[in-house]
């Protein structure tokens, strides 16, 4: 009787300790904001600013020696613009060449930060890790993160290579901006949150909130003013107004903390990263003139588009100068005043897709662009040679 009993309670633990691991754990799982996997009906968790917040000074107490901190600037609402640096000296300012990804000009485009925190986890956790065959077929990094089926076994980008991480660390300084809306990430704007006084700020009381900050670059404000019906000087002038550019150039303290952060940095390639649509652009996306380094921007904007299949908007295709588009926004900028060569890509087919899945597919996929992006800026700088420089003229 006695010992049937003790088998009884035996049982019955057991089935409590199946029901907590197969109910509690994956609620545990999901509720974590880095979870990866689209093994759940449940929506995405996207990062909060002190979830990002919180993980990067972990991986950064983690892995001091090839990550490091830094803010760049405080937001209205005192938040801080945290700028990673991932290298192999990573305290050391090496002759490499560098490259500067950027989420989240829009705080309310999530996926664009959210890839940008998937990259840096997955860079600094494989630097040190051993070649691994990922699909347990016998062999490693045989299909790295590429967009294509390298090993012929039907599926794509499941064996990533832990030496093209490694090759990336060690040759490159990477530069990652993951929120540089972190206020209107919290508030799910795609503004800021700073108050506007009018759109010159000579009103005495708060008028309206929040500037777009991909148009508070300093790049040809005044084509607003020459070809006011092609730019939409109005509703860009309207402070209310979703894509209202701002007092003047750099008026906001996250624009000016980007220019001054890259102004002290050697960089040759940026990617903005935005959602969506499924698409990329370089300069000049306002008029139909091509981009000294055309030829340069549509090869790297080809391979780019190999691995995410997305499509590569290319300019300078009309005979007639053709204006319009957006002024004031960050690949402008960062190519006519400081020759980086800068893309801005739309991700997903949705602002803030929720399927956990979809999620994951877009984060891996933009490792291997990511990757492909460092690799490029290996040899960038001798190619730029063979081509024209930006000039003030170039872009009109």
């Amino acid at each position: 009787m006695y010992k049937n009993t003790i088998i009884g309670k035996g049982i019955f633990f057991l089935i409590l300790c199946l029901f907590l691991l197969t109910t509690a754990f994956p609620i545990l799982g999901i509720s974590q904001p880095n979870h990866p996997y689209g093994n759940s009906s449940d929506p995405y968790h996207y990062f909060t600013y002190q979830e990002m917040t919180d993980l990067l000074h972990n991986l950064e107490d983690t892995y001091p020696d090839i990550m490091s901190l830094e803010s760049i600037g405080v937001t209205y609402e005192g938040r801080d613009i945290w700028m990673v640096k991932l290298s192999d000296n990573v305290e050391e300012t090496e002759d490499e060449p560098g490259v500067l990804f950027m989420g989240a000009h829009h705080g309310n485009e999530k996926p664009s930060f959210e890839i940008l925190i998937f990259f840096i986890q997955h860079m600094v956790e494989n630097y040190g890790k051993e070649n691994t065959d990922n699909d347990e077929d016998g062999f490693v990094n045989e299909d790295p993160v590429d967009g294509f089926d390298n090993d012929g076994d039907g599926l794509v980008d499941e064996d990533p290579s832990e030496d093209r991480v490694r090759d990336a660390m060690n040759n490159t300084q990477i530069f990652l901006i993951p929120m540089v809306n972190p206020d209107g990430v919290e508030a799910d704007s795609r503004k800021n949150c700073a108050p506007n006084y009018g759109p010159f700020g000579f009103s005495r009381e708060i008028t309206s909130y929040g500037v777009n900050l991909n148009r508070n670059y300093g790049d040809y404000w005044f084509l607003y003013y020459i070809f006011p019906t092609k730019y939409h000087l109005a509703m860009n002038m309207l402070d209310s107004s979703f894509n209202y550019r701002g007092e003047h150039p750099f008026s906001e303290n996250e624009t000016r903390s980007v220019r001054d952060f890259v102004e002290t940095q050697d960089i040759s390639i940026s990617l903005s990263f935005h959602s969506y649509s499924e698409v990329m652009f370089y300069p000049w996306m306002h008029t139909s003139k091509p981009a000294s380094h055309e030829d340069l921007f549509i090869s790297i904007g080809d391979n780019m588009s190999k691995i995410n299949k997305y499509f590569l908007y290319v300019g300078g295709q009309y005979i007639i100068p053709r204006y319009g588009g957006t002024l004031g926004t960050s690949e402008n900028w960062l190519y006519r005043e400081r020759d980086i060569l800068s893309f801005t890509m739309e991700l997903c087919k949705e602002r803030t897709p929720s399927n956990p899945a979809v999620v994951y597919n877009v984060c891996l996929t933009h490792v291997g662009v990511n990757l492909y992006v460092c690799e490029r800026s290996w040899t960038v700088e001798s190619e730029k040679s063979l081509y024209g420089s930006t000039s003030f003229l170039n872009g009109l």
